[in-house]
């Protein structure tokens, strides 16, 4: 079947996401998370892209970037290239780790960028993994709230003012972009989600493992996409302990 062609943005403006084959987790600790980030500064640098905004989510990444030097799919070429190069050596794997092709929509103008920018950085408190989005520190709401960091944060200050815009990321929200019903993950796949966060073949031996360090396992679950009811239903874990 032919691929359908990318939808082109006269803004050359991109939200885009990135999504580990079969959900699985992308992030598997703090020196993945650092060398992604670290590749996306460098090819910022090398591919002259604006970088607006970002959250690693476990399993799949936001960014949200204007693409004026090199066009969007050699920006991602860059950057999937590296890390995955990166990531099999250190994880002596092969093939693949992101699922089939980037996802991207265009950001034609300016209400709906503010839109995807909120979205962004407010995925995390969707994801039930903090109250406000300044507390996650993987995405680009520190640079934002505190300054530094890789983002530009100038662009969106301009259209509205700074303190307006913190006021506004800080506001809830039920706005939907991209990704935002990514379905259900069938219970065969969140058990092999499981796994791999473990590092282990063995089912029974990972669900002993997660039950008896569930402040360790809980969050990376709910990183890679599974719902509340579904750990507690797999793993034995009581709601109240998968909900801390």
């Amino acid at each position: 079947m032919a691929r359908t062609a990318r939808k082109k943005s006269e803004s050359n403006i991109y939200h885009v996401m990135l999504r580990g084959i079969n959900r699985q987790q992308i992030f598997l600790d703090e020196e993945d998370n650092r060398k992604f980030l670290s590749i996306v500064n460098r090819c910022r640098e090398m591919s002259g892209f604006n970088l607006y905004a970002y959250c690693l989510m476990g399993n799949h990444v936001h960014l949200l970037l204007q693409a004026d030097g090199e066009p969007l799919e050699q920006v991602m070429k860059r950057i999937g290239t590296r890390f995955v190069m990166w990531y099999n050596q250190k994880y002596e794997r092969t093939g693949h780790l992101f699922q089939d092709r980037y996802r991207s929509e265009p950001v034609q103008d300016q209400r709906y960028f503010l839109t995807v920018l909120h979205y962004i950085l407010n995925n995390p408190v969707k994801a039930g993994l903090c109250s406000k989005a300044v507390d996650y520190p993987l995405s680009s709401a520190l640079d934002y709230f505190h300054g530094g960091g890789i983002t530009d944060t100038g662009y969106a200050e301009g259209l509205i003012g700074r303190e307006i815009l913190l006021d506004y990321l800080r506001t809830p929200s039920d706005d939907q972009c991209m990704d935002d019903k990514p379905g259900r993950i069938t219970d065969k796949a969140a058990l092999q989600i499981i796994r791999d966060s473990v590092k282990n073949d063995d089912t029974a031996q990972c669900l002993k493992i997660i039950c008896s360090h569930p402040e360790q396992y809980v969050t990376l679950l709910r990183k890679a996409g599974l719902s509340i009811r579904q750990i507690s239903r797999l793993t034995g874990l009581s709601i109240s302990i998968v909900r801390k």
